[in-house]
């Protein structure tokens, strides 16, 4: 698995001078994507709706909504 290349825009493009805050998504070799975000399980593992589940070795990580949105046109629909 490696990683082919990133969606959306750049840290630095968004605004993230200092490289403290860069939540960034990235397609991978098999098709999947991974995210570096602000990791939240413990915050939000309660708040899940009834249908949706994580399993022990998943983690619930926080983006940025730019990051999300700036990403929406490298994203493909199929």
């Amino acid at each position: 698995m490696k990683i082919v290349r990133r969606v959306g825009a750049t840290p630095r493009e968004r605004g993230s001078a200092t490289g403290q805050s860069c939540p960034d998504i990235f397609e991978l070799s098999d098709g999947r994507f991974a995210v570096i975000g602000t990791e939240a399980t413990a915050a939000l593992d309660s708040e899940l709706p009834p249908d949706a589940a994580r399993a022990d070795y998943e983690r619930i990580v926080v983006i940025t909504r730019e990051t999300l949105v700036r990403a929406k046109a490298d994203i493909p629909d199929a």
